[in-house]
């Protein structure tokens, strides 16, 4: 008996190293995603010596230098503001909102704008910070 005569021919495509290629490349994509999106609207937020990860998802508040307000990555007026933020609430009373606020807008009004987010049953409420440097 010859050894090649029993040996089967593989016909077949072995997509196991395909698919680990793939899930390599969608975990890079999701921790990079946030990145991205952090830039998309440009906020100079400022600096604090303690700070920690978000450990949850967080729906994105901005107040940008212009003082326009954008909600995810859609702009919104201040007076729809607490409206938009009741209907989510209503839908998950567990929402969790950050807000970015660049550091040359007055502290009343992003004490305002708080106040708006706290009005409409938002339980969860952060201020975002970039890490300073310390030396």
């Amino acid at each position: 008996m010859n050894h090649s005569e029993h040996e089967e021919t593989i016909t077949s495509i072995n997509i196991a190293p395909l698919v680990d290629i793939i899930l390599v490349l969608l975990i890079i994509f999701m921790a990079t995603a946030p990145l991205v999106h952090r830039r998309a609207i440009n906020v100079n937020v400022p600096k604090a010596a303690q700070t920690e990860q978000k450990a949850t998802a967080t729906l994105n508040l901005v107040m940008n230098e212009k003082k326009e307000l954008f909600l995810g990555e859609k702009r919104i007026v201040p007076s729809e503001l607490g409206f938009q933020l009741g209907a989510m609430v209503r839908s998950d009373p567990f929402l969790h909102v950050s807000v970015l606020a660049d550091q040359t807008i007055p502290y009343g009004e992003v004490v305002s704008v708080l106040d708006i987010v706290r009005g409409s049953g938002v339980k969860k409420v952060a201020l975002e910070v970039r890490s300073k440097k310390v030396k």
